[in-house]
């Protein structure tokens, strides 16, 4: 996946000396941004539960793997503390874990499902914020960094059948804001904003495109989701968290970056 298509062949590398974190980082976005912060100069730890595609990405680019599940609270500490250890510092965290299972309509879905679904999500995400910015307060020149968060277009768009998906992508976007707030108010050079993207051309999506009743069909239909005709590529996406984790976009923070091909600008008039 790295610079196959040119998108990071020429590669600046605006994030060197840089340290960064990135959740669920074996597949998907996640994967696609490990890449593209390594080519980007930047030393990558990922985590997620993968160890097979974890291997994978680690030869591929040189990042590190912790086995690591964001809702364990208990374990943040010791990996802030291995990260610190080894490098020094933090300088980046993209919060992208994420999960549907379980979902359902608002009818259907079980307390179980909501509290999977909200704990990865929602729950998961804070204490990605949470134990990032507390490590970069900590950075040898004083606090400074930048933390991104995955939501989604679903924040603003939400689904029916995904009702817990939905809530806890717009939660997140409130967990941005206050948490950039507060960085402000502390003084802090620690930046905090979020992503929001629309349907990605990920393994995951193209395999469900592949196995349903009618790939062309269904291939549409996520395509016809967007104005633009067609769905993001991973690359696209990793290409704003990487921006957005430069100093380049160091006087953005608690704001909201759709990137969802105008599926949530509006609608046509009748």
């Amino acid at each position: 996946m790295l610079a196959p298509n040119g998108y990071w062949e020429n590669a600046v590398k605006r994030l060197e000396g840089k340290v960064a974190l990135v959740t669920g980082g074996t597949s998907g976005i996640g994967a696609g941004t490990v890449e593209r912060l390594c080519a980007d100069g930047a030393k990558v730890i990922f985590t997620g539960s993968n160890q097979a595609a974890a291997d994978a990405l680690c030869t591929a680019t040189g990042a590190e793997f912790v086995k690591h599940n964001v809702t364990d609270a208990a374990a943040w500490d010791g990996l802030i503390a291995q990260i610190l250890e080894k490098h020094g510092r933090l300088d980046i965290a993209f919060a992208n874990a994420g999960t549907e299972s379980g979902d359902g309509s608002i009818e259907s879905i079980s307390i179980e499902g909501w509290n999977n679904v909200m704990g990865v999500n929602l729950t998961g995400v804070m204490l990605t914020v949470q134990h990032a910015m507390r490590a970069m307060a900590k950075n040898p020149e004083g606090p400074v960094g930048s933390i991104i968060v995955n939501s989604s277009m679903n924040a603003h768009r939400a689904m029916g059948n995904f009702v817990a998906y939905s809530v806890s992508k717009a939660a997140v976007i409130a967990l941005v804001k206050a948490s950039a707030v507060h960085s402000g108010n502390q003084k802090y050079g620690i930046r905090v904003n979020a992503v929001l993207p629309g349907v990605v051309e990920t393994a995951l999506i193209v395999n469900l495109i592949e196995k349903s009743g009618d790939p062309v069909a269904t291939r549409a239909a996520y395509e016809g989701l967007s104005p633009m005709g067609r769905m993001a590529a991973v690359e696209e996406v990793a290409g704003m968290v990487a921006w957005l984790a430069s100093d380049e976009a160091r006087f953005c923070s608690g704001s909201e970056f759709t990137m969802d091909g105008a599926s949530t600008a509006g609608m046509n008039g009748v």
